[in-house]
């Protein structure tokens, strides 16, 4: 009997956990390793944010769910690994040995690569469930004494959806509130256009979320790189297309809201050649360690080259279909070694996104999610908003009883209208 660990109890981890007992059945056992009793879902977050969520109605205690699905469940955050040994140690001090690990724990939030960046400092984040409960908690400050509103992605960032979001969700908000006109409100991200997304745009992004944020009075600043934050006050440097620096920006604000960069986690980062300098997984076209063939990643934790180089540093975003995909081919080329065949299956990185604007929506689909692609499709209306809205509560459903997987290619496309990959549509 094998013994597969996966840490990590978030997007990539939990799907994997229930996959592979599927896959497996009862002679292998199974092990999930998380750091809190849930399994959140991260793109609730922008609304817990805004109190349009509550926390509870947005998270799965996992004991139970595991449990009736024959999967173990360790509730201790990992503090190292020692892939020689094929041995854990975790924050009880208590050691797991494995035959396969799966390493799916997301990022390490670099909030101190800027100086007063972040929930310890001067800004709210919406990356974790508990910064967003307390950006709620602050926002409500906020709607008591309102003024000039900063959101935005830091240099190195790779997951600009949610700060887009978060801006459209606010401004809808401040709309309903009979708010809007006393909150100026600007975006700064480190893109080198607006709607760049970290995928060298998808479609006519660029137009699209110009416009949108136009309609709504939100002004920004691209190839921005924050370079400190202060009570009330962010300092940004603009750079042009040479990556020389062009401007700084003094911004004053009551409230605001910044992505960091990404970073791999201490306990993965610190294992001798697992990692990139960053801390990120290097692995081959199977998920595999291209030093460890019995470690396996997917998510954010996986190291991507940018799809392009840009004047402030960007990173390639994960999302939740290709998340999916990684997880499928892992849970694949284990089986296939338990059996001794060949581990040949390979991920779809494909980029499939649903963002919400709050009272609209917008939907970007780039198949492969490196340009030149087969699929260039993207679409905005109400729909986009009531289909983000339902799919939280079908994804959660999923969760509860075991059966996530593949839930974006059962949910997401049928949605979308697409019936096949191949061709190209804009």
């Amino acid at each position: 009997m094998a013994h597969i660990a996966i840490i990590g109890a978030g997007l990539g981890g939990v799907p994997c956990a229930y996959a592979m007992r599927k896959r497996l059945g009862h002679s292998h056992r199974v092990t999930l390793i998380g750091s809190s009793p849930y399994f959140e879902f991260t793109p609730s977050n922008p609304w817990v944010a805004v109190g349009w969520r509550e926390r509870e109605k947005t998270r799965v205690a996992m004991r139970e769910p595991l449990a009736a699905h024959g999967v173990e469940w360790r509730e201790q955050p990992v503090d190292s690994i020692d892939a020689e040994r094929r041995v854990l140690r975790l924050r009880d001090q208590s050691t797991l040995e494995y035959d396969y690990l799966v390493i799916a724990t997301g990022p390490k939030l670099a909030f101190e690569e800027v100086p007063g960046l972040g929930p310890d400092g001067h800004t709210a984040s919406i990356c974790t469930q508990a910064h967003a409960v307390s950006a709620w908690e602050q926002y409500q400050a906020f709607l008591r004494d309102p003024g000039p509103m900063v959101v935005g992605a830091a240099a190195g960032a790779s997951c600009f959806g949610p700060a887009y979001e978060f801006a459209m969700i606010v401004d809808a908000d401040l709309r309903r509130r009979k708010l809007r006109d006393r909150v100026p409100m600007t975006f700064v991200t480190s893109e080198p256009y607006i709607g760049h997304m970290g995928l060298g745009g998808v479609g006519d992004s660029k137009g699209l979320m110009e416009a949108e944020l136009r309609q709504r009075h939100i002004k920004w600043i691209t190839n921005a790189k924050v370079s400190a934050v202060s009570a009330g006050e962010m300092l940004v440097q603009e750079f042009d297309e040479q990556a020389q620096a062009k401007h700084e920006h003094k911004l004053p604000f009551r409230f605001a809201m910044v992505l960091p960069a990404f970073k791999g986690v201490e306990a993965v980062a610190a294992v001798p050649g697992l990692c990139n300098p960053r801390g990120f997984v290097l692995i081959d076209q199977h998920q595999r360690s291209k030093k460890y063939p019995n470690i396996f990643s997917a998510g954010v934790c996986v190291a991507i080259a940018p799809v392009e180089a840009t004047p402030v540093p960007t990173g390639a975003p994960k999302t939740g279909y290709m998340i999916e995909s990684m997880v499928s081919a892992i849970c694949a080329n284990i089986a296939a070694e338990l059996e001794e065949r060949p581990a040949v299956a390979e991920a779809t990185w494909n980029a499939i996104c649903l963002a919400d604007f709050g009272d609209t929506g917008a939907a970007f689909v780039a198949l492969p999610q490196i340009p030149p692609r087969n699929v260039t499709w993207t679409r905005v209306g109400k729909w986009v908003h009531l289909g983000k809205v339902a799919f939280e509560k079908y994804f959660l459903r999923k969760v509860r009883t075991g059966s996530i997987t593949p839930v974006y290619e059962r949910y997401v496309l049928k949605m979308l209208g697409i019936v096949s990959l191949k061709g190209s549509e804009s």
